[in-house]
């Protein structure tokens, strides 16, 4: 039994040096317009610009194709700076609430 687990150990660590496309992530939604055909609880990459609060832990998000409404908690800030002018990349996961449909973010970074 031991010799079981310890042979699959060198299998799970090249599996997690693998660099090249995935098929979850390379099929992702990436505009704001896409997310409105997406599934709920489909993850969506979305770059742009979060260029205003509504409330709470909402804010307006906007690309080249619209805007949306995502839901930000303060440790997804990290303490960092962004303003309307910042162009930031948002990974997130399609919601649906009372207030119509959002994206909820795990993941923010600061393009250059």
């Amino acid at each position: 039994m031991v010799a079981l687990i310890l042979s699959s150990v060198p299998v799970t660590a090249a599996m997690a040096q693998f660099t090249g496309p995935s098929a979850a992530t390379s099929s992702r939604p990436s505009a704001v317009a896409a997310v409105s055909r997406a599934r709920p609880g489909s993850y969506v990459t979305l770059k742009g610009n979060i260029v205003s609060h509504q409330r709470s832990d909402y804010f307006l998000f906007r690309d080249a194709t619209g805007d949306i409404r995502v839901e930000i908690s303060s440790p997804v800030f990290a303490g960092r700076a962004v303003t309307p002018e910042t162009r930031v990349r948002l990974v997130g996961e399609v919601d649906v609430g009372l207030a119509g449909r959002y994206v909820w973010i795990q993941s923010l970074e600061i393009l250059p």
